[in-house]
């Protein structure tokens, strides 16, 4: 006899599989951010709020974090970028309420935890500053795809420089890299994240997130 018990459940499965695929299929993609569809795993590290409490990797689960290094005596890239990601950060938690904003300092040397705090906290009371040595630092922001290097700095001088890069890290709610956002060039002035372009493609990747969860 033809055993439709067995029949039945996997045309079940097929049918659903069919009806769910196009849903995932037809949802836009990013226009602007590098998305990874399969996310990047992110390794375990261990670094310190600025309010001395330790920051890891379970800080950034059930979050949609939206990553940014540099340092506090930066004279022009983190300024505005912290202000610009106040302005836009209304429209990310508009998108997902578990939006935020995560201040990486590379120069833990000046950037002592009261100064961090107070420095993220002018531009909004919700982000989030971190910094550690820099030997846990470089691991975390070599696996974030990103890069920095302290220019001429001596144990005498204060008013060093550190080159690092201008790009937005996403972290998904799982912890992992789900996209990168990278700066775009301006004519005599340093390259900067377009906010508008990025919101926008994080309502995309929300809705990609959902759909393939």
């Amino acid at each position: 006899m033809f055993r439709w018990r067995y029949v039945l459940p996997t045309a079940v499965i097929m049918v659903a599989g069919a009806l769910l695929y196009p849903t995932f299929l037809h949802q836009p993609l990013p226009e602007s951010a590098n998305y990874f569809s399969k996310a990047h795993a992110l390794n375990a590290f261990h670094l310190k709020e600025s309010d001395g409490t330790g920051f890891t990797k379970d800080e950034l689960k059930d979050h949609w974090s939206f990553i940014f290094i540099g340092y506090t005596f930066c004279p022009d890239i983190c300024p505005t970028t912290l202000a610009d990601l106040r302005a836009i950060y209304p429209d990310l938690k508009q998108t997902d309420s578990r939006s935020q904003v995560i201040f990486v300092s590379v120069d833990p040397k000046r950037d002592d935890l009261k100064r961090l705090h107070g420095y993220t906290r002018f531009f909004h009371p919700e982000f989030k500053a971190v910094t550690g040595t820099q030997v846990d630092l470089y691991s975390f922001v070599r696996n974030l795809g990103l890069v920095y290097s302290i220019v001429d700095e001596d144990a005498e001088r204060k008013d060093y420089l550190i080159d690092h890069s201008a790009s937005i890290v996403l972290i998904n709610p799982d912890g992992d890299i789900q996209a990168v956002f990278r700066p775009e060039p301006r004519r005599s002035q340093p390259p900067e994240v377009s906010m508008q372009k990025m919101a926008a493609d994080f309502s995309r990747i929300v809705a990609l997130y959902h759909s393939a969860s």
